[in-house]
């Protein structure tokens, strides 16, 4: 984790702002939203770090999490107690220390709208000695109340070459052996996720013990299903026997690769596919997202594949 402020990779305005208050500008209630693994919370704990130094680091932050207790009640009491106590006491080594608390409270998209509404008075009676760092994926499902008493900063997802640039710095600080195929394709299953891409680092070095990463190993951990398996449940579909298509899917199912999986390789395959016609392309990605949405409540994998790879066939074997 990025120990500095300076450290935090892509997020460029935040970190202009904290660096300011670093110098000694105030700092304002903060909202950080965005998709997971971009760096929110680590923002916030290096700048905190950085404004109190690790001794009274302890005393002056309140770091709540959605694990943790978040109700009205908390907010009540420990949240309140926290805020009225003074700021005092100066940094052993001898830098300015100012002369506020910061509560943080992480995944704050979790917390009740009643929990929410119980912190708006707080966060304005308080807030001569008292900081409030909001942090959450959806900021829709934050009271208007709270965005408006916060300056809000939206954490982009990272860039593939800010993510290889970090993913090569780990694997040189941890001597992991990775090839280049290996980090691109790291960046291609993680979606600009860093924090996703460097637990699959993780566990792929577990897995060779020492020996080389390769693109073949991270498919395997990712669990994204083989270029192969998909092109082989494609030509079944163009086959057009129903019999060829129902062992294709039985033995995915059976491979035990997530179907929720093959909807999402199957929907990029499908958009930058050059032999489908718009009309074939559309019949199959509003299939997709049939299938998907059936899938996310808990239907059976198998018939939904079933489903979908026969409309896909009648799709590709019609005569248009």
């Amino acid at each position: 984790r990025p120990k500095y402020v300076d450290e935090v990779a892509f997020q460029d305005e935040v970190v202009a702002v904290l660096k300011k208050s670093l110098e000694g500008a105030d700092l304002p209630n903060l909202l950080f939203y965005g998709p997971p693994g971009t760096g929110k919370t680590s923002t916030i704990l290096a700048a905190a770090r950085e404004l109190y130094g690790p001794e009274l680091f302890r005393q002056r932050v309140l770091e709540l999490n959605a694990s943790d207790e978040r109700g009205i009640q908390v907010i009540r009491e420990k949240v309140k107690a926290f805020a009225q106590l003074t700021a005092s006491g100066s940094r052993s080594d001898g830098k300015v220390c100012p002369p506020f608390k910061i509560v943080i409270l992480d995944e704050a998209d979790s917390m009740t709208s009643a929990a929410q509404a119980a912190l708006r008075r707080t966060m304005e009676k308080e807030s001569k000695t008292t900081r409030f760092c909001l942090i959450c994926n959806y900021i829709s499902r934050i009271i208007e109340p709270l965005t408006s008493r916060c300056s809000k900063f939206r954490f982009k997802p990272l860039s593939d070459k800010i993510q290889q640039q970090r993913l090569l710095d780990v694997s040189e600080k941890e001597h992991v052996k990775i090839s280049g195929e290996a980090v691109s394709y790291l960046v291609k299953v993680s979606e600009g996720d860093l924090r996703k891409a460097i637990t699959f680092l993780q566990s792929a070095t577990r897995l060779t013990g020492g020996k080389e990463i390769t693109e073949k190993i991270v498919t395997e951990i990712a669990g994204v299903i083989p270029k192969e398996a998909i092109d082989g449940l494609l030509s079944a579909c163009q086959s057009s026997s129903f019999e060829k298509l129902e062992t294709v899917v039985k033995n995915l199912i059976n491979e035990g690769y997530a179907v929720a999986q093959l909807v999402n390789q199957l929907h990029d395959i499908v958009v930058e596919s050059e032999e489908l016609t718009d009309k074939q392309k559309s019949a199959i990605v509003e299939k997709l997202a049939e299938v998907d949405k059936c899938l996310a409540d808990g239907a059976d994998e198998y018939l939904q594949l079933m489903s979908l790879c026969a409309l896909v066939m009648q799709q590709l074997t019609q005569n248009i």
